[in-house]
C-alpha cells in the first residue's frame, strides 16, 4: 500500500469516509464492514484501489470453489514472511479488496480473494504477481452467466498479466484452458472432483476422455487444437493425495488438516504451491494450512437449545456434491436450507444438478426460502423429507443432538445471525457486550 501521501486529494478523502464507515457499521452491529466502506470509497474516488494498493506486490486467488478456504490457508503462509493484507472476511469483489486495503497497515504483500467477474478489472489495478486459478464450474447462471464466456473472460485476463506466475489446477479443463497460453504455470493436481462441466474441450468444442485415477490420472481433448497440438492434462509439479503432498522434485511432506473434505486438500496444494513460489518454506507452507481451523464460521459447530448445529455452506453443484460428502449421516437431524436471493442465484434450477439420491435413506428436512423447491427435488430423488421454511424452527424440529445444516450463502449468513440473537437472548448485558459477533459475515452490497 502506497503512503497516503502520494495519494490524490480526492483519494485521501475517499479512504478516511470509507474508513469511517467501517467504523460505524461495526460499532452498529450492522455488518463487519467488509462491503460497505469500500462502496463509499469507491463512489467517492473509482480510482483509489490503485491508489491504495501502490506497488506492493500482490496474489489473487479466483474459482468457482474454495476462494476463502485457499486464501485463508495462503495468507497465513505468507504471515510467517510478510506483512500481509488479506479480505478474510470474503469479501472479494472491487469494494471488498478495497476495504482490505483501507484496513491494511503498510503491509509487504496483498494476498485477495477475488469473484471470477472481477479478476479483469482487480489484476490490471493491482501489482499482480501471482495468480492462484482453482476451478471453474457451474454457478449461479442469472448471475455470472454461462460458464464458457467465463473462461474466455479469465483467459484474456491471465494473458494481461504475462510476467505473473500462475498457479493452475491441470485436473479440471476449464481452468487449463484458461491458463494453457501463459508463459509461467506451476500445475497442481488436486484429483478428480465434479466434472459435469468438464465433457467438452472449451477451444475446439471436442469430447474430453478423462481416464486413470491417482498417479496415472489423466484427461485429453478427441480433436487437436488448431495448430495440431493435443490439448491434454499437463504434467503436475505438485500432486495432493489422501497422505500429503507431493512434489516432482521428489519433495513429499504429510499433510493433517482441520478441516474437513477432499475439496480442501486440494486448496491447500494449491495454497503450499503459491506459497512455494514467494519463497516461503514448504514446511511452513504445509504448518500454515493445518492451522487454519474455520473460514469465516464455515465448518463450525454451534450451540442453540439442545441441538448442537454443524454448518456447512454450499452455493453451486460442486460445492453441494463436497459438502454433502462431509455429512455425518449417523447425525440426529439434517436439515438443508435454501433461499433465491440474488447472491444465491434467483434461478434455483441448479438443485438438479445436485446428487440428492446419494442421502439413501437419510431423513431430510428442507427449510428457507425456497424450501418448496427443494422439496420438489427430493421428491424426485426419493428422499423422505419434511418442510419447515423457518431453518431455525427446522433444527428445532429434529431430535436433540447433533444436526448437520447444508445451506447457501444467504441461508448461512441468516441461519447464523438468528442463533447469535436465540444466544443473546439469554445472555446478560455485560456477555452481550462482550461478545465479538463471530457469526456475521456480510458479503455483498446488501450490508449496505
Amino acid at each position: 500500500m502506497t503512503d497516503s501521501s502520494n495519494m490524490s486529494l480526492r483519494g485521501r478523502l475517499a479512504s478516511l469516509t470509507g474508513r469511517a464507515a467501517t467504523w460505524a457499521s461495526q460499532k452498529t452491529g450492522r455488518g463487519s464492514g467488509g462491503m460497505i466502506g469500500g462502496l463509499i470509497a469507491r463512489r467517492l474516488d473509482p480510482n483509489i484501489l490503485p491508489q491504495l494498493a501502490g506497488d506492493t506486490p500482490a496474489v489473487i486467488v479466483t474459482g468457482t470453489n474454495g476462494k476463502s478456504t485457499t486464501t485463508r490457508m495462503l495468507a497465513a503462509a505468507m504471515r510467517t514472511r510478510f506483512t500481509v493484507a488479506t479480505n478474510d472476511g470474503g469479501d472479494n469483489m472491487d469494494e471488498g479488496v478495497i476495504s482490505a486495503l483501507m484496513a491494511a497497515s503498510n503491509p509487504e504483500y496483498i494476498a485477495v480473494e477475488v469473484d471470477e467477474l472481477h479478476v479483469p478489472r482487480i489484476s490490471q489495478q493491482l501489482n499482480t504477481k501471482v495468480i492462484v486459478l482453482l476451478n471453474l464450474t457451474r454457478d449461479q447462471l442469472d448471475r455470472v452467466g454461462e460458464i464458457n464466456k467465463i473462461e474466455r473472460t479469465l483467459r484474456d485476463a491471465i494473458n494481461a498479466c504475462p510476467e505473473a506466475t500462475v498457479i493452475a489446477n491441470c485436473d479440471d479443463v476449464m481452468v487449463t484452458s484458461v491458463a494453457y497460453d501463459h508463459p509461467n504455470v506451476v500445475w497442481v493436481s488436486v484429483g478428480r472432483g465434479f466434472s459435469g462441466d468438464a465433457t467438452s474441450c472449451p477451444r475446439t468444442g471436442s469430447a474430453i476422455m478423462h481416464t486413470g485415477t491417482g498417479t496415472s490420472l489423466d484427461w485429453y481433448a478427441t480433436k487437436p487444437l488448431p495448430n495440431g497440438e493435443m490439448f491434454r492434462r499437463p504434467k503436475p509439479q505438485w500432486r495432493i493425495d489422501d497422505v500429503g503432498i507431493h512434489r516432482d522434485t521428489g519433495v513429499a511432506m504429510p499433510l493433517e488438516l482441520q478441516l474437513p473434505g477432499r475439496a480442501n486438500r486440494g486448496n491447500a496444494a494449491q495454497a503450499i504451491g503459491a506459497a512455494d513460489v514467494l519463497g516461503i518454506p514448504v514446511e511452513d507452507a504445509v504448518d500454515a494450512a493445518q492451522s487454519v481451523s474455520d473460514v469465516a464460521g464455515r465448518y463450525s459447530t454451534l450451540n442453540i437449545g439442545n441441538h448442537d448445529v454443524h454448518m456447512l455452506l454450499a452455493k453451486n453443484p460442486a460445492g453441494w456434491q463436497e459438502a454433502l460428502a462431509m455429512l455425518d449421516r449417523s447425525a440426529e437431524g439434517v436439515v438443508i436450507s435454501v433461499n433465491g436471493h440474488i447472491a444465491d442465484g434467483e434461478d434455483l434450477s441448479w438443485l438438479w444438478d445436485v446428487k440428492f439420491e446419494d442421502f439413501g435413506d437419510t431423513k431430510v428436512v428442507a427449510a428457507g426460502e425456497r424450501a418448496t423447491d427443494l422439496a420438489v427435488r427430493l421428491t424426485y430423488a426419493g428422499i423422505e423429507h419434511t418442510v419447515v421454511a423457518d431453518t431455525l424452527d427446522a433444527i428445532r424440529s429434529c431430535p436433540a443432538g447433533r444436526v448437520e445444516v447444508l445451506a447457501n450463502y444467504t441461508a448461512f449468513r441468516d441461519l447464523r445471525r438468528a442463533i447469535l440473537r436465540a444466544s443473546d437472548a439469554h445472555r446478560g448485558p455485560a456477555e452481550r457486550s462482550s461478545l465479538s459477533n463471530p457469526f456475521q459475515k456480510p458479503s455483498t452490497a446488501e450490508e449496505a
